[in-house]
Parts: structure tokens; sequence; C-alpha cells
């Protein structure tokens, strides 16, 4: 299968363009962002006025170090969101070829073809994987990735820890991407990291500059990776939620193909004509250009599910 335009979820402005309505209106399942996201912690107001300093970044790495339990070896830096290790990563590695199975995330291809690099199907200087995947949600194992570069995008990964590759993240030549956007809900703050090979986090931390993160993402970071329980919660909240809406969809005779408690895969006898469908309610779902039976829906909140049952 092959994957052509570079398209994204997200993409509001264009189904308001077309459907009509304000943003209040909406509702975006496009994403995979939970919709009930960290409640935000009271601010220093030093966070706002000063350049974060290095004692900032070290309780946020730290905080980072303990929740994904990171080997002792393996460097942790925070970048603002896991798309700026996605863009980077391909110009501080030396290699020339990269093997990247498809369908998944766009921007791991466009990015390394932007660096000069080719796509190969095997024997190649790198591999990405997208662990758990988007948007079919499978999970890679160790011995999947059999390359001497490896890339890991573990954004989705915190809804199911169990199957965290972290301990790969010793091995030279492997970087771990991690995201605060998707299973906290924080999109906005602009907040990810990459783990994983000394040297190479070298290189892209002199890549991205000083103070990469900003004061305010900083101390939100924190206090979100430390809060056991709220994720906890959040995981069975999120597992509950989405077999809600499997459930649903299954009434209206669309079959679950994958997913994961974030969003969820399911085949549709005409995906273009079931988003337009559910646009015409102030709902917005994604499809794909290399699928035309293949609708994916973000978890929508309380409220959202009355409303996606209705336009069902």
């Amino acid at each position: 299968m092959m994957q052509s335009a570079r398209d994204h979820g997200g993409n509001l402005d264009a189904a308001i363009a077309e459907f009509g309505g304000q943003r209040s209106d909406w509702i975006d399942l496009s994403t995979g962002i939970n919709p009930v996201p960290y409640p935000l912690p009271r601010l220093s107001s030093g966070a706002w006025t000063a350049l974060p300093d290095a004692a900032a970044f070290d309780r946020l790495t730290h905080a980072a170090r303990s929740f994904w339990a990171v080997p002792d070896t393996a460097a942790v830096l925070p970048i603002p969101g896991a798309s700026a290790a996605i863009a980077q990563l391909p110009r501080v590695l030396q290699g020339k070829s990269v093997s990247i199975q498809t369908p998944t995330y766009n921007e791991h291809r466009a990015a390394f073809e932007a660096a000069g690099w080719a796509i190969a199907a095997d024997h190649a200087d790198a591999i990405v994987a997208v662990h758990p995947n988007n948007p079919d949600g499978r999970k890679w194992v160790a011995a999947d990735l059999q390359a001497r570069i490896k890339i890991i995008d573990e954004s989705f990964c915190d809804v199911c820890p169990e199957d965290s590759l972290i301990n790969l993240s010793a091995l030279p030549g492997t970087i771990i991407v991690k995201s605060i956007g998707k299973f906290w809900g924080l999109a906005g703050l602009r907040l990810g990291f990459a783990i994983g090979d000394p040297d190479t986090i070298a290189k892209l931390k002199d890549a991205l500059g000083p103070w990469q993160i900003s004061g305010p993402a900083l101390e939100i970071g924190t206090e979100a990776l430390r809060d056991y329980a709220w994720a906890d919660e959040t995981r069975n909240r999120l597992s509950s939620d989405a077999a809600r809406l499997d459930s649903m969809m299954e009434k209206v005779e669309a079959a679950v193909l994958g997913g994961t408690s974030l969003f969820r895969l399911y085949e549709v006898a005409d995906a273009k004509a079931a988003q337009a469908h559910l646009a015409k309610h102030h709902i917005w779902s994604r499809i794909f250009p290399y699928a035309s039976d293949w609708l994916r829906l973000g978890l929508p909140d309380e409220a959202g599910f009355a409303r996606l049952d209705a336009a069902l």
C-alpha cells in the first residue's frame, strides 16, 4: 500500500470552510488527542517572565526519566513537540537510506526525503517504527527493528506502557520519541522528548538551540509527569471510552480495524461520504488518501458522545 499525500488530522479550518459553522460549533475527532486534558497547575510568575533555567530543565528531565523508566545510559532531551525531533533527526543522523513501513504517520518520510535520504524497503541504514502505529495501532517488537539506526516514535504509547520499547534506548543508534500532546491532551503545549543515544541527542540539542522549551511548558510538563495517579485513571477511562466508541460504530456496520485507546480505525463502505455526513453535524473525522474505506475517529468527551450518537 503506497502512501501519497502529506496530510494530517486537525485541519478543522478546512472543514469549516467547506461545511460552515464556527470553530466552537465543531467537535474535532480527526486527531488522537485525549479530550479530557491534564488539569493545568498554577504557574510561577517566573515561568512567564524569566528565561528557563537549568534547574527547571533538570526537574523536567528527572520527571521524564522516572515516569518512563529510562535506562541510566540513555540521554533525555525535552523538545518542542515530537514533531521537532521528527524534522531534525534526519539532518543530524549519518546515513543514506531509511526503511519506513506504510501506512504510518507521514511526517517521518517527508522529513527524511527533505534531508536527502532514500526510502528503502530493507537493508537500510535506519528504520522508523511508530509504536503503536498511526493509524492502525500496530505494535512493534525489538526483533522487527533490524537497522544500525532505530527511531521509535512512541507518541501514542502512554496508553499501553507495558508495550513500550524504552529499554532499547540504551542501545547505540537508538532514539525514542515521546509526546506530551496526545495522552495528556496538551497538544498546544508543544512538548515532547527525544530519549536514547547520547551522541545523537547531543547533536539534536545543538540543532534545536538553547531554551528550546518555554517556562510554562517546563512547569506543566514536570507536574504532569509526576502525577502517576492521573495517568492510571486516564488509561482506564480511555480504554472504556474506546470500547464504547467501537460499540457505537459497529451498530452502523463499521468494522473495527485497529487503533489505540486514543483513536480508532474503522472500515466503512465509503469513507469520504461518511466524513461528509458527520461534517454536516459539525463533527470532523479523519480519512486517508490511500484507503477509500478507512475512517479514523478520536475519542469524544461525554457531550461529544451524545452528539456523535445522534449524528450516526
